[in-house]
């Protein structure tokens, strides 16, 4: 059973997913929180799988809750989608940066919200989708790349290749379809990447495609 944490300060939106969570036989919603002291607070006490994170709340705001949920030891395995209204703003990199699986926006279509709760669940990121990764680009190419060798040199010149394939939203399969490997192998050598580089999880492989120039 996937247990979700839902955080938004409208409470039309968290009757809404809740009703849509609870739909579903592998899903259940965990709690609700309205702004992200109460999130952070929950997410401690409960240890969802899943946080669906609205940025702008009032007081602590979701990326203040996203940053202390990453950096809590204890909730290394609570993934955090962040929930936008899709307005082109800092926040969204920002969320990224510091840990977030990805995001939805809020008028995201039901199966597109549940699918998205199950890929995060299983370790996976929505990084994949075009819409995504034309957002990081947009605010990364905005900022001079950051000299390749600084983030990149403890790397081999094949854990380089993955990341920048990673980065173009690649998923392990196609991956290991293009450089005919196993998926296996490059799930080895996408893990020994994210360890090297300190990245959380898979998104964070991505901002550091765009930053370090891998992707342009």
């Amino acid at each position: 059973m996937i247990r979700v944490l839902i955080a938004d300060d409208q409470a039309l939106i968290r009757i809404g997913l809740r009703v849509l969570i609870e739909t579903e036989d592998d899903l259940e919603v965990a709690g609700e929180a309205a702004d992200g002291r109460q999130a952070l607070e929950l997410a401690r006490r409960l240890r969802p799988d899943v946080v669906l994170m609205d940025i702008r709340m009032p007081g602590v705001d979701g990326l203040s809750a996203l940053r202390d949920i990453a950096a809590d030891p204890l909730l290394a395995a609570t993934r955090v989608i962040v929930l936008t209204t899709f307005e082109i703003d800092e926040y969204i990199f920002a969320a990224l940066r510091e840990g977030a699986g990805g995001f939805l926006t809020k008028d995201a279509e039901p199966d597109e919200v549940l699918r998205a709760v199950r890929v995060v669940a299983e370790g996976g990121s929505l990084l994949s989708t075009s819409v995504t990764r034309r957002v990081i680009g947009e605010f990364v190419h905005r900022r001079a790349p950051v000299a390749p060798d600084r983030l990149l040199s403890g790397l081999t010149e094949r854990e380089r290749e993955i990341v920048a394939l990673v980065g173009e939203g690649l998923s392990n399969v196609e991956i290991a379809a293009l450089l005919v490997v196993s998926p296996a192998t490059v799930r080895t050598h996408v893990g020994r990447a994210m360890t090297k580089l300190g990245a959380r999880d898979r998104a964070q492989l991505v901002v550091i495609a765009y930053q370090s120039g891998l992707v342009r």
